[in-house]
């Protein structure tokens, strides 16, 4: 690297203050040479009016007591101006012998105390240096874990298992720093989001970003404490929209962006995931209503309940023999809207009629407005009535209908 620039930068600063502390000496050596010459002006100009005074005396034209009375005043305002005298040349000598060592001393100094205090070792070619100047990796490690030992022999230092934790999480220590942070929040750090909203998403580093269960609780808790926490507010959006509840995400992140500057990276960010997250609620509540408007469809045009068998027909029938649940429109065709086949050991059934056990897709319970559904057991197997099946119906019901309760108890003769 070259020193160079930073040398001669140095250097021109160092002028620079020195012509400003030196500019108020060299005023005051010319102010005082310049009133020094006025006082000698003012002293001739004062012995021209001393020797102007004594010529009227002499010829008469000043009375003696006039003349000394002229005189003193003279000799007092010359005694006035010249009372200050010129700097001897002992003195002048001195102040230059300070002004020469405040040039010396001044850049000599600053030199050693930059020696002293900073970093000379910047001004070499060598960008990676070794001893005190730069701690290794190495030396990181040594460190944290010197203050772990300290921390198991002082175990009641919140501050100090604080420090741990966080230097632990840095150096990618996440046991190490999740037992720190247990300390710290049973030593009473509880109650401070910062520590909360930190161990949290710790947990969750371990947990490959799964954020629900103890980091959940740990951010719920920290916005408990503070409501407009950035970190929590920012985990608990993250943990809603893992969990696909982008209600709860716009929530979370909404609230973030209001305390964030717009025009700031993590505003814009912070926006765009919005709107995606604004999309996929949108597109997710439409889903749910057409699934539930669907699911609506399906109950409308199913019919459900429960087949038994008379007690008294019980001998009459093996239980191996067919029995046939179908469904029949109250006025149309005999043709069956839908048909399920159990068996008499199936008894009692439960069952479900719908759309998928049509026997022709044109007719089907969803096309019919009133059916009635029929068990019947076939000790032949067909499908057609014979002489002495067994049989029970229902009464006439619209499609959706639930609960039915069809008791086969009749003999066909």
């Amino acid at each position: 690297m070259n020193h160079l620039p930073f040398v001669g930068a140095a250097t021109l600063l160092t002028l620079v203050i020195l012509l400003w502390l030196l500019y108020p000496l060299f005023r005051n050596e010319r102010d005082t040479r310049g009133a020094a010459s006025r006082r000698a002006l003012n002293a001739a100009v004062y012995r021209d009016q001393l020797e102007e005074v004594e010529r009227d005396r002499n010829s008469g034209e000043l009375a003696e007591a006039d003349y000394l009375l002229a005189r003193d005043e003279l000799q007092r305002r010359l005694l006035q101006d010249v009372s200050v005298e010129d700097t001897p040349a002992g003195d002048t000598q001195t102040v230059w012998a300070g002004r020469l060592t405040l040039v010396l001393l001044l850049p000599l100094s600053s030199a050693l105390l930059y020696l002293w205090l900073g970093n000379p070792a910047a001004l070499q070619p060598q960008s990676l240096r070794t001893g005190h100047e730069q701690i290794a990796p190495a030396q990181v490690e040594a460190l944290v874990e010197q203050l772990a030992a300290r921390m198991e022999a002082q175990p009641d230092d919140p501050t100090g298992w604080l420090m741990l934790a966080r230097s632990s999480k840095a150096l990618g220590k996440y046991a190490q720093a999740a037992k720190a942070y247990e300390h710290v929040l049973a030593l009473g750090a509880g109650n401070n989001p910062d520590v909360l909203a930190d161990y949290a998403d710790l947990l969750a580093v371990q947990a490959d970003g799964e954020l629900e269960g103890r980091p959940r609780e740990l951010v719920e808790q920290a916005l408990k404490l503070d409501p407009d926490h950035l970190m929590s507010l920012a985990l608990a959006g993250s943990a809603a929209y893992t969990r696909d509840d982008y209600p709860a995400t716009l929530n979370y992140w909404g609230r973030l962006q209001q305390l964030l500057p717009t025009d700031s990276d993590e505003g814009r960010s912070l926006a765009a995931a919005l709107k995606d997250v604004q999309a996929k609620a949108t597109s997710g509540a439409a889903a749910a209503r057409t699934g539930a408007k669907e699911a609506t469809n399906a109950a409308q045009t199913t019919l459900s309940g429960q087949v038994s068998l008379a007690p008294a027909l019980r001998d009459r029938v093996q239980a191996t023999d067919v029995v046939y649940i179908s469904a029949h429109a109250v006025a149309g065709p005999r043709m069956p809207l839908a048909v399920l086949r159990a068996r008499v050991a199936d008894l009692p059934l439960s069952f479900v009629l719908d759309d998928s056990l049509a026997l022709d897709a044109q007719q089907t319970l969803s096309t019919a407005t009133q059916v009635r559904v029929e068990a019947r057991v076939s000790r032949s197997g067909d499908a057609t009535p014979r002489s002495n099946d067994l049989r029970g119906e229902s009464a006439s019901v619209a499609p959706g209908a639930s609960n039915l309760q069809i008791v086969i108890d009749q003999l066909i003769p």
